[in-house]
């Protein structure tokens, strides 16, 4: 591919055939506001609808403004990006947008962090000149996890090719013309009976107030003040390198005992780290994968390849999408309701409590999560495994109400018995760790001797699907990771059309770069960077642990000898598995 020299701003600039004006002018330092631009880490993962015009620039030689984001760059092209023709253009623009948008910032979940905001300040709009008879009245919607506010779309259509290109889930698309233009499921139905799969990465891009994660910080403070409830939290891998960036800190900084400390000042009775869980799922995942494959060697019926299954987001994806494959994915349940199950069966028989009694509370980087939690099989006489999720940032916002100090705070450790995890147990934040978690185990348990080099490298990266073929105790075991759910679909389809790669195991995360991007992360508006910076926190966090492997966490080890026996055995397989049912799109 041929290069191509154009200038801008009068700097001389050679960029590839078929960039646009606005990777032009990144390359030479000239900034352009953008508000419905998204880029993330390959082609396809871009929005270049062009819809707001805020990053319109004068072009040499053509008479109408053009949009620098989907403008391809040609030989010899002038650009100007700041004449007073443009400055005026980008402002009437945002003030176009503001004047059909609530003057609702004092309360819009978004305010401080809304990107038409900082737009605004950008562009210099201190007031609105133009006035509109017309201001949109759409009803909130609300489901299990997700609000949309289609008062303050701006019709960027982030969200859009976040649902169709990146995750290929088809649930979202433009409805209307005009100011009664918006972006909501066909026939304007609930999200709950639509095809979506709750990963909230609709959430995670949009600059606006528009769409947000359904607020349960109201049922935690009330649990908190009942004195009659024992409340437990629990907190998931991703959200201890993320969290921080709430507070000021940089993305990818380690806050794990800061996390801790907080939660307890908030009053809980006892704080956990999902960590025990995600180890306990390995033993059950791992027992299953190894009397999987060794069926298969047998001559036997076996269905494979295996598929993890503690991604939600990902298992509503596989319900809806696919059919006749419901014996594929593990049958395990999530790391999430796996810890519901031990507290509010093996804890509350240890502090003598009926389980109705117990308030169990998950922070999770995912949307998904919320879902989960309240699907009917994940309850006892309707009384849920896990009562409460809250996203990071949900947590983020009650430390803030409660006028905690989080900086400040000294490190304090998870409480036992059930707060002591193995790092393979915090991998699980990250594409491709948990079948990293699963190798460091079954390679032992296969063997029979030490595994010396515990890093399973080929199964790292942020490619979106990685392939990985590994031999262990004289077993050929072909994997794939994959993030992403568009990923996941090539993926299934190639197993359905007749497994021609012969997958054993398939490792899926619904969101990119795994649970560290997830949908209730702290919002990185497309920013890869932020999610290689917090993946690059979870690798810290395991090559610094003294204790590596699921297998050698003593706790689990108890766990097993006063309650479950073994792994896969009937009361395991009672509470820490499930069954998954096909559902219909609509």
């Amino acid at each position: 591919m041929s290069n191509i020299n154009l200038t801008i701003d009068g700097k001389k600039v050679e960029v590839l055939q078929g960039s646009m004006i606005l990777d032009a002018a990144k390359q030479v330092g000239v900034d352009i506001p953008t508000l419905c631009y998204l880029n993330l880490h390959d082609t396809k993962m871009k929005n270049q609808s062009a819809s707001c015009r805020v990053c319109v620039v004068e072009v040499e030689g053509r008479r109408n403004l053009a949009p620098a984001c989907a403008t391809p760059v040609t030989e010899g092209m002038v650009v100007k990006t700041s004449t007073m023709r443009v400055l005026e253009a980008r402002k009437t623009n945002v003030e176009l947008l503001i004047t059909d948008h609530p003057n609702e910032c004092l309360t819009c979940n978004k305010s401080g962090k809304c990107e038409l905001q900082d737009v605004a300040r950008k562009v210099g709009v201190n007031n609105i000149s133009i006035t509109s008879n017309s201001m949109s009245t759409y009803p909130i919607k609300v489901t299990k996890t997700i609000v949309r506010d289609m008062n303050k779309c701006i019709m960027c259509r982030r969200c859009e090719v976040m649902c169709n290109t990146v995750q290929s889930v088809g649930a979202l698309s433009g409805i209307n013309r005009g100011f009664d233009a918006y972006v909501g499921p066909a026939f304007d139905e609930s999200l709950e009976d639509t095809v979506c799969t709750h990963c909230g990465q609709c959430i995670a891009v949009c600059p606006v107030g528009a769409l947000s994660e359904k607020d349960d910080t109201g049922k935690v403070i009330r649990a908190l003040a009942d004195p009659e409830k024992t409340v437990v939290f629990q907190t998931a891998p991703a959200t201890r390198v993320a969290i921080g960036e709430e507070f000021g800190l940089a993305p990818g900084t380690i806050a794990t005992g800061k996390m801790v400390s907080a939660i307890k000042q908030l009053g809980a009775d006892y704080v956990f780290d999902t960590d025990f869980s995600a180890d306990l799922t390995i033993m059950e995942e791992g027992t299953e994968l190894i009397g999987r494959v060794t069926k298969f060697l047998n001559g036997e019926k076996a269905s494979l390849p295996i598929m993890t299954s503690c991604c939600p987001g990902w298992v509503n994806f596989f319900e809806t999408q696919f059919k006749g494959m419901s014996d594929l994915p593990s049958s395990c349940r999530s790391p999430q309701q796996m810890f519901g199950a031990v507290a509010k069966n093996y804890f509350a028989e240890k502090l003598d409590i009926p389980r109705e009694k117990m308030v169990v509370v998950s922070i999770m980087p995912c949307i998904a999560k919320k879902y989960e939690a309240d699907r009917e099989e994940f309850k006892v006489n309707g009384n849920p495994d896990v009562d409460i999720v809250l996203s990071t940032r949900e947590l983020a916002q009650l430390i803030k109400i409660a006028n905690i100090k989080f900086n400040e705070l000294d490190e304090s450790k998870f409480d036992a018995p059930i707060g002591f995890g193995t790092s393979a147990g915090v991998i699980f934040g990250v594409t491709g760790g948990v079948l990293e978690a699963a190798l460091r185990t079954v390679y032992e348990e296969l063997e029979a001797k030490p595994l010396e080099k515990l890093e399973f490298e080929t199964v790292r990266g942020l490619d979106g699907v990685k392939l990985a073929s590994l031999t262990i105790g004289g077993i050929a075991i072909n994997t794939a990771i994959v993030h992403g759910l568009s990923n996941a679909r090539q993926i299934v389809e190639e197993i359905q059309s007749g497994n021609p790669r012969d997958l054993h195991v398939v490792e899926i995360m619904a969101c990119p770069g795994g649970c560290v991007g997830g949908g209730g992360q702290p919002l990185h508006h497309g920013n890869i960077d932020i999610i290689k910076a917090r993946t690059a926190a979870i690798y810290n966090i395991d090559d610094t642990s003294a204790d590596r492997q699921s297998h050698k966490n003593p706790f689990i080890d108890t766990l097993y000898k006063e309650y479950y026996e073994k792994p896969n055995s009937h009361k395991a397989h009672e509470q820490l598995h499930t069954t998954y049912s096909e559902r219909e799109k609509y």
